[in-house]
């Protein structure tokens, strides 16, 4: 199914999930979906795997959880992180390295103070290879990190890979 593209999160220069000058990082893409899902694009290299030639399942979880806890800015509007209190994913088939990843992400319970999510990463013909729930406590980033954002190159970055649409 065909789902609009409504507008791209922001990246920082050294997350290892989105920060785009971390050279083992995994650069992921974040978009904010028509249905107010979270859509995460990255392509794992030689550098994510665990057994030769598929994506480590501890980098799985990083992207997942990521992705989950980045959906709450959507309501938020950025101006709220969640910070995770509890996570866990069931592995179903190995992901390979060089493709295009899709990681799709949802909140399924908002409180005033947390929420919970779940998520999963497709593969290309679709499969869920992984599905994920997890706890979210929701900060400020005030409260998260001393840093200020405007160093960290916090900001949404256009290139040739965005896109108007996905087919999940």
């Amino acid at each position: 199914m065909e789902r609009a593209v409504k507008q791209k999160q922001p990246n920082s220069k050294m997350c290892f999930v989105c920060g785009l000058s971390n050279d083992f990082g995994l650069k992921s893409r974040f978009y904010e979906l028509e249905n107010g899902e979270l859509l995460a694009l990255f392509t794992p290299t030689v550098e994510h795997q665990g057994y030769p030639g598929r994506l480590h399942g501890g980098l799985a979880a990083a992207i997942l959880d990521e992705t989950i806890g980045r959906a709450v800015m959507i309501p938020s509007g950025g101006t709220v992180w969640g910070v995770t209190i509890d996570f866990s994913m069931r592995l179903r088939k190995p992901i390979p390295l060089g493709d295009q990843i899709r990681v799709v992400a949802r909140i399924t319970r908002d409180r005033s103070r947390a929420f919970e999510g779940s998520g999963e990463i497709l593969l290309s013909d679709g499969t869920a290879a992984i599905t994920a729930t997890g706890k979210y406590v929701k900060m400020d980033i005030s409260n998260i990190t001393d840093t200020d954002f405007v160093d960290e190159a916090w900001e949404v970055v256009g290139d040739e890979k965005d896109i108007d649409s996905i087919d999940i």
